[in-house]
């Protein structure tokens, strides 16, 4: 079988790394890839976010028997629906199921339709009536955009202050261009994150192992929201939160999509907030979580395509799921100044060591190869993942590889899978 992964960040590394291990797969491309990717993949450059002409033509040219996407744009702009107009093979949601990731608005009415647990909110097209709003709240808010922002369109505020700026920045000053001509205001929620995935072929859902992401860029949960700067899993959850979980968010989001007339197809991955053990919806998204799936496929047994091939001909409940008992974490390298502004080109020293580490991985994300040398390329470099018997000896393993690697201006958080060991 020949595969197609699209994307070029550690996500989409190690997607092309899992499918690599299967025994019914002999040939894997990555559009666009990067330079770690080009050791499991054949990377090619063609444009994948928007026009899908190209990519259709490629995939009938190599003769390509199955195609996975890995970031949310394509997903959210319909790539799925035009492969499949086309007869071709592909894993993920359909445009308009997509809409749950694509716009934020359109999410949070979902939820309200459905009496899916959310924090409380306002929508607005209009950025006095948002100033207004805000103007009239006594407790913090979050401002986001309603479109695709890279991960970076949620503005966790403190005061009505940095509330009304957010909103003049996502509607006036357009820092994201159209995906803040609308924008949610929600109340602040207090409690611990947790990343849910499920993966759905539209009738039955299977339950992926839980994980932790931190989003802000620096120790404690201090900084601007990033793509996310770190991983961990499994992450603590009760069998009592686990049954909420399922029951009042996964069956109703689910049998919500049916009765919407867009069954949900792919993986669903909920970022949650709990607070008392009750889990309340942050956001939806339609794809792997990038840095989750860092630490997901590495304690995965199964052929990762035997999943996706039960989720395209609708066999998922046929499918049983066999997880590794180890627990994993993800630090992500990122260059000086992101989410900011930064510089490419600086030289990664030390990559190709971790390789003879045992129990550690090297996802790479803005990574290129150039003259047999590793350059950033990007914003987030490479996520490093450490396996253990438990979280604290994954933690160890994973600080341990990352001493190992260096570029100009590399940063980390320092307290990546510590919130797990005393939970």
């Amino acid at each position: 079988m020949r595969v197609l992964v699209i994307g070029g960040g550690g996500r989409e590394h190690t997607l092309c790394w899992k499918i690599s291990q299967s025994p019914r797969v002999n040939e894997i491309f990555c559009i666009p890839g990067n330079g770690g990717i080009e050791k499991v993949a054949i990377c090619r450059e063609l444009p994948y976010e928007k026009d899908f002409s190209s990519l259709i033509s490629f995939v009938r040219r190599e003769k390509i028997d199955f195609t996975v996407v890995g970031p949310e744009a394509p997903l959210v702009g319909g790539i799925v629906d035009q492969f499949e107009k086309e007869g071709l093979k592909i894993f993920g949601p359909s445009r308009k199921a997509a809409r749950l990731e694509g716009s934020k608005v359109y999410a949070k009415q979902f939820m309200k339709k459905y009496g899916i647990p959310t924090a409380e909110f306002e929508t607005f097209s209009d950025l006095k009536k948002a100033i207004d709003y805000i103007d009239e709240q006594k407790e913090p808010l979050v401002v986001k955009a309603d479109g695709l922002a890279g991960g970076k369109g949620s503005i966790v505020t403190r005061s009505k202050e940095e509330a009304i700026e957010a909103a003049r920045q996502l509607m006036e000053d357009k820092i994201f261009g159209s995906a803040g001509e609308r924008i949610v205001v929600e109340k602040r929620l207090k409690g611990e994150e947790l990343s849910f995935f499920v993966i759905t072929d539209g009738v039955s859902f299977k339950v992926l192992v839980s994980s932790r992401d931190y989003k802000p860029a620096y120790d404690g949960d201090k900084g601007p929201n990033t793509g996310g700067m770190g991983s961990y899993s499994p992450a603590p959850l009760r069998p009592s939160l686990f049954k909420k979980i399922i029951n009042r968010v996964v069956i109703p989001t689910l049998e919500g999509m049916k009765k919407e007339g867009t069954p949900y197809k792919g993986v669903l991955y909920l970022g949650l907030m709990i607070h008392s053990g009750e889990p309340k919806v942050l956001e939806y998204n339609c794809r792997f979580g990038d840095p989750e799936t860092q630490v997901i496929l590495p304690r995965l047994f199964n052929d990762i395509m035997e999943l996706f091939q039960a989720v395209d001909k609708q066999r998922l409940d046929a499918v049983d799921l066999k997880w590794r008992s180890h627990a994993t974490t993800c630090v992500v390298l990122t260059s000086k100044g992101y989410p900011g502004s930064y510089e490419k080109g600086k030289p990664i020293e030390g990559l190709d060591n971790l390789t003879r580490m045992r129990n550690v991985f090297a996802f790479c994300a803005g990574v290129k190869r150039e003259n047999g040398r590793f350059l950033t390329n990007g914003g987030r470099v490479v996520g490093v993942t450490g396996m253990g018997k438990n979280l604290k000896e994954s933690i160890k393993t994973a600080y341990r590889a990352v001493k190992k690697i260096s570029f100009e201006g590399m940063h980390y958080r320092r307290d990546i899978g510590y919130k797990g060991l005393v939970s």
